[in-house]
């Protein structure tokens, strides 16, 4: 048998957008994985490089043939296949036909049903370059982008125009056609570096042949290499570059070979405010800003040039050029923003919409000062007038200029323009946070002001958007509500507000009146329902179980400073011996009394010992167990419930709960009700799943 080799595949493109490479290479890593197990093609470590000019994957060691399959066709009983004198019948011969073969090659089989006719069909495999010849098309046509295109006259949507594909097996092409492009064993160097073809016959040799044509294929490679370049510019100009992930790996996905350059700008833009200059070189110019060793800006900043220039200074000179005119306009965008307090723009909100349904972001405003001074109130955890200041200022800088040109600059510039209309200093840095946390991982507003108004602004457009149909669905979330209810979550958790969720969304609903085209009664369901699947994903991304999850939500949820607690307490809870055998007891509870209303328990009808037993026990565990919850000691009050578990199974077994007497009846199966109602206090025993 021919040993296995090492399959390489390369897709040379013009420049793929850098926000596309890191999911196009996880995808492409992935359906190969997928495809060749399907193919039955054993095969050793999968792994995928991309630079923005092409995406490659390489897998060591693919079987040289698909592994041989054996599979059993069923057909019908043997003794419809066959008479008594043992002659196949109609139903034999039908059989045979559809599966190809003569009725003297039909065998039985024995199956949990009888004994049955089968066919068993055996197929060898057939080489690996034959099989790939038909994989690879298919697993290049079937990777998506965030957006695709077509060119020419061609069919095939890609991320950008594919210029040439290199595909190796062992040392051998494997010969196909996409879109009129043909394989072959060429790729090709640095677009303008060493823009000629050059012949691969290995990853190895092909990896060094990329870095002879100026092209570092591996990711990691890149950053690292920018960051050594990097730390010597440090070293020569006596700063540091400002920490931005982000943008550094943005910036190797931009470049196949990167040179790291310093350039400067006039001093007199320090002037400027810090958000301000970085965001001028980071977002248009992808520059990386530079600051001394006590934190401050300096007039420089690094670039990562996708060359070696000959002339550096010239390259330089055209960055520090393109600087100087944004970091002008922006001087003049700050300069006229300034000429009035920041309270000005607010009335200017009037005009921009917000969504046609719910007005325009000037009533959104109104809505916002209201709701932030109702939860500063209710929680007692802000200032109301503070937080209904804060809450009037939120958006008004999305009116001006700097806003306009630097969308992400909303809120940072909200807090610098108030500053500088002498706001109080909470009013200023609450404008700033409500924003947070724009996206998972990000920091929490630091301020109990901003907090509200944060939650006061993300329960508005919940509200509003459900209350106008504007429903987020699998692929379709227009105004961001996952992230807006994640968000409210986490916000929730972090500062442990004793609010309860419902009521808050009463209150935006009532605020947004003849808005909502829905029942608020419907919208506050919707909106309930819609934060408790994320709250369920927030607590399972922390590791605990799902049906923990589940069990403990579906008991109630409204008070989010509850959940977290209950969901630890019966996470430990589970660990303890008595958790398996109450929860069985638990469940037989609750399925026998799920039709019964009734939770009245009348000591007159106890007739048997058993029940007078659990009846005595239930009422003293009742109390104790009020008194923890209310103290929050969910652990001891599981293990308190769960302590009535012998009670219990003596009910169980000694007393009939279906007496034929329709009161003994009715009062037996309201105590267990009340055993039920006790459990459900803490968690829902039917969610838990049987391990």
């Amino acid at each position: 048998m021919a040993a296995a080799a090492e399959l390489l595949l390369e897709v040379g493109t013009e420049e793929i957008p850098a926000t596309f490479l890191p999911g196009a290479l996880e995808e492409l890593g992935r359906l190969a994985a997928e495809r060749l197990a399907a193919a039955r093609l054993a095969h050793g470590e999968v792994r995928t490089y991309g630079t923005p000019r092409r995406l490659g994957l390489v897998v060591r060691g693919v079987a040289a043939e698909q592994e041989a399959r054996e599979e059993t066709v069923v057909g019908p009983p043997r003794s419809a296949a066959y008479d008594e004198a043992g002659r196949p019948t109609r139903a034999a011969q039908g059989f045979a036909r559809s599966q190809g073969v003569d009725v003297e090659a039909l065998g039985t089989c024995e199956t949990p049903r009888g004994t049955y006719v089968c066919v068993v069909r055996r197929e060898a495999g057939r080489p690996a370059a034959e099989v790939l010849r038909e994989l690879l098309p298919g697993l290049l046509r079937d990777l998506r982008f965030p957006k695709s295109m077509r060119w020419g006259s061609g069919s095939l949507r890609f991320a950008r125009p594919i210029h040439w594909i290199l595909a190796l097996y062992g040392e051998a092409v494997v010969p196909f056609e996409l879109d009129g492009i043909r394989s072959g064993n060429l790729s090709r160097g640095h677009r303008f570096m060493s823009p000629g073809s050059f012949a691969v016959h290995s990853f190895k040799a092909y990896k060094a042949s990329c870095r002879e044509h100026f092209v570092i294929l591996e990711p990691e490679e890149r950053l690292q290499e920018i960051r050594r370049q990097i730390a010597a510019l440090e070293e020569e100009i006596g700063g540091r570059v400002v920490e931005d992930p982000e943008l550094l790996r943005e910036v190797v996905h931009l470049v196949e070979y990167p040179t790291a350059l310093c350039g400067g700008f006039d001093p007199a833009y320090l002037a400027l405010p810090r958000p301000v200059l970085i965001t001028c070189m980071r977002e248009h110019q992808r520059y990386f800003a530079v600051e001394d060793a006590s934190g401050g800006l300096m007039p420089r900043f690094v670039t990562v040039s996708n060359t070696r220039p000959r002339d550096t200074s010239a390259v330089v000179a055209g960055n520090e050029r393109v600087l100087r005119a944004r970091l002008a306009d922006a001087r003049y965008f700050y300069e006229a923003d300034r000429r009035r307090p920041l309270a000005d723009y607010v009335k200017l909100l009037d005009g921009v919409t917000f969504q046609e349904a719910l007005g325009s972001v000037g009533e959104k405003v109104q809505r916002i000062r209201a709701l932030a001074r109702f939860l500063a109130e209710r929680t007692g955890a802000a200032d109301p007038d503070a937080a209904e200041r804060a809450a009037t200022l939120c958006k008004a800088d999305l009116v001006t200029e700097m806003v306009g040109e630097f969308p992400s600059l909303q809120g940072e510039m909200g807090r610098i323009y108030a500053r500088l209309s002498g706001e109080a200093p909470e009013v200023c840095e609450a404008v700033a946070e409500h924003y947070r946390p724009r996206f998972a991982g990000d920091a929490l507003p630091a301020s109990a002001t901003g907090a509200v108004v944060g939650l006061a602004d993300r329960l508005d457009t919940l509200a509003g958007c459900f209350g106008v149909g504007l429903r987020p669905t699998g692929s379709e979330d227009p105004y961001g509500l996952r992230r807006q209810a994640l968000g409210l979550v986490a916000i929730l958790l972090d500062r442990g507000y004793a609010l309860p969720l419902g009521e808050a969304v009463d209150r935006a609903c009532a605020l947004l009146g003849d808005k909502l085209a829905d029942d608020p009664a419907q919208v506050r369901a919707e909106v309930l329902e819609y934060v408790r699947a994320r709250l369920a994903q927030l607590l399972l991304g922390e590791g605990h179980r799902h049906d923990t999850v589940e069990a403990v939500l579906s008991a109630g949820f409204e008070r989010l400073d509850l959940v977290r607690p209950r969901v630890e307490a019966f996470t430990a809870f589970r660990a303890d011996p008595l958790f398996e055998p109450f929860t069985v007891v638990c469940k037989r509870a609750m399925n026998i009394v799920k039709e019964h209303a009734g939770r009245d328990v009348r000591e007159a009808l106890l007739a048997h010992e058993a029940e007078r037993g659990l009846w005595k026990e239930l009422r003293a565990v009742e109390e104790e167990v009020d008194a923890l919850v209310e103290r929050g000691e969910y652990g001891r009050a599981l293990e308190r419930i769960a302590a009535l578990r012998p009670a219990v199974d003596a009910f169980f077994e000694e007393v009939l709960v279906m007496d034929p007497d329709p009161a003994v009846r009715e009062n037996r199966l309201s105590l267990l009700g009340r055993v039920s109602d006790l459990a459900a206090r803490l968690a829902d025993f039917s969610a838990v799943a049987s391990d």
